[in-house]
């Protein structure tokens, strides 16, 4: 009977470790039908969006990231995304584009996509860029114009044109929403404010310097 039960334990395992390598190897693709075009308007609540019956060409394209961004602001400079939201088409597969312009001495402030790697290509002018590891360590280049840049899934990262003249990129990225989250705007802009001690002991300032901030950083209403 032991030598029964110990090999019925042996099969089970056995079992169990074949039916993980046939799930690697035959599991659900990403996509299950060939398009699933974003309903946008829908109430339903999915992981992404639900598919529509009825779509056209139209929502697989889009002019969204044909123009120069509007770069008159106080960072100098503007992201324009063709993701889900302006290519509903994307939905379910993975991929989508951005655009940026700078001004010169524009930036892009440090900031993070949670849900995707980011490849840029120069397309016009210069910049300097960079991203930071968990362990604190600076990866920085100078990249010019045909040039591109990779900045690693979640990691903190910007892009400074430092150069006199406008600079425009095109951003990859390898999710139809990949997210953004401004680090200054995360910790300052929040709502609700992120408590005034929290920041104060974070940044080792005072009360008035993070309150400062703050109301900078504000949405303008």
């Amino acid at each position: 009977m032991a030598v029964f039960r110990k090999l019925l334990i042996m099969m089970s395992m056995a079992v169990a470790v074949l039916a993980i390598s046939f799930s690697k190897v035959c599991g659900d693709p990403d996509l299950l039908q060939d398009v699933c075009v974003a309903d946008l308007n829908s109430s339903v609540s999915v992981n992404g969006f639900s598919c529509k019956k009825n779509f056209t060409a139209a929502d697989f394209s889009s002019m969204a990231i044909s123009k120069l961004g509007n770069t008159n602001n106080t960072m100098g400079s503007s992201v324009t995304g063709a993701n889900v939201i302006k290519v509903p088409g994307l939905n379910t597969l993975g991929v989508s584009l951005s655009r940026i312009d700078y001004a010169p001495g524009g930036i892009n402030p440090p900031h993070t996509h949670p849900r995707a790697t980011e490849m840029i290509f120069v397309l016009e002018g210069e910049l300097d860029v960079g991203f930071i590891t968990t362990a604190n360590v600076l990866i920085s280049k100078h990249i010019t114009k045909g040039e591109v840049f990779v900045f690693p899934k979640g990691l903190v990262h910007f892009q400074k044109n430092n150069g006199k003249l406008p600079a425009a990129v095109i951003s990859a990225f390898n999710s139809q929403f990949p997210g953004t989250q401004s680090i200054a705007a995360t910790l300052f802009a929040a709502s609700p404010t992120v408590p005034d001690d929290v920041l104060t002991k974070t940044f080792q300032v005072g009360t008035k310097e993070v309150e400062k901030i703050k109301s900078r950083l504000a949405p303008k209403k």
